[in-house]
């Protein structure tokens, strides 16, 4: 059965009692040719700066980076963040959550950094935790990295979980999802008590999308097309409810939310 297909989010009005989780790649900044060849911007932390303390804390990254990586991608700004998919979580306290361990992937190593080497247009990026093989340089070659690597982790599907993203496969243990970071995020504070708002743009952002809706949130997919599409089937939809075209709109949407919360905080003019 077919989601119904989402609404723009553009005329949500803004809330001071949101807790706003925000995937990064594809989401606050566009998607690069190499995980490396993201570029940060001025500007987007100058706005996620401005809706920290709007929303008294309650702004989270998750992503499928790590959290050092986040780190020095929005530098100077240190954020409560979910890395890995949720194998790695910063709560506003400071205390990091680890899931999982490297060495559960330790057996995968060798063979995918062969199969990398097959082509120049594949990267293997090694995350410790997850490991992940990119073919958007050589997308001709996407049946055969699935096939290769599904082939790989198939003995250990109760212990591992593949992830099928944009030009990406990547391979993680089966301890956390975006959706259950999300989750723990809103049983601590400064989340605890708030409207969860989770906005994301790929297959890997479904599992925060249910947990929100679950929980009576705001589910927003970025992308003019509905999620999936060339990856889990056409007639698969997002089950996110609202629904933002690109990265710039991201952008626009989330100042013109930090213009309306500064706004109810300062009270009317006289």
């Amino acid at each position: 059965m077919p989601h119904p297909a989402p609404t723009s989010a553009r005329t949500i009005p803004a809330r001071p009692d949101w807790a706003l989780f925000l995937d990064v790649d594809g989401t606050l900044l566009p998607i690069a040719e190499t995980p490396d060849g993201v570029a940060r911007s001025d500007d987007l932390c100058h706005i996620l700066a401005r809706l920290v303390p709007a929303l008294d804390g309650a702004l989270a990254l998750i992503s499928g980076r790590t959290i050092a990586n986040l780190d020095r991608l929005f530098a100077p700004l240190t954020l409560c963040a979910a890395g890995l998919h949720g194998l790695e979580r910063r709560g506003a306290d400071g205390r990091l959550h680890l899931l999982g361990e490297a060495a559960a992937l330790d057996h995968l190593r060798a063979p995918l950094a062969a199969l990398a080497a097959e082509d120049p247009g594949l990267i293997l990026e090694d995350k410790g935790r997850a490991l992940a093989v990119h073919y958007r340089q050589a997308p001709g070659l996407a049946a055969r990295v699935k096939d290769r690597i599904a082939g790989l982790v198939a003995g250990s599907r109760d212990e591992l979980r593949l992830i099928h993203g944009k030009m990406v496969v990547e391979i993680k243990p089966r301890h956390a999802d975006k959706g259950s970071a999300v989750q723990a995020f809103m049983a601590e504070p400064p989340f605890a008590g708030r409207t969860a708002v989770f906005i994301g743009d790929d297959v890997t952002d479904e599992d925060g999308f249910r947990a929100v809706n679950a929980m009576d949130g705001l589910s927003i997919y970025v992308g003019a097309d509905q999620v999936g599409r060339g990856q889990v089937g056409l007639a698969e939809r997002t089950v996110a409810r609202y629904q933002l075209s690109q990265v710039e709109q991201v952008w626009r949407w989330l100042e013109a939310t930090a213009d309306a919360l500064d706004a109810l905080r300062e009270g009317p003019t006289p």
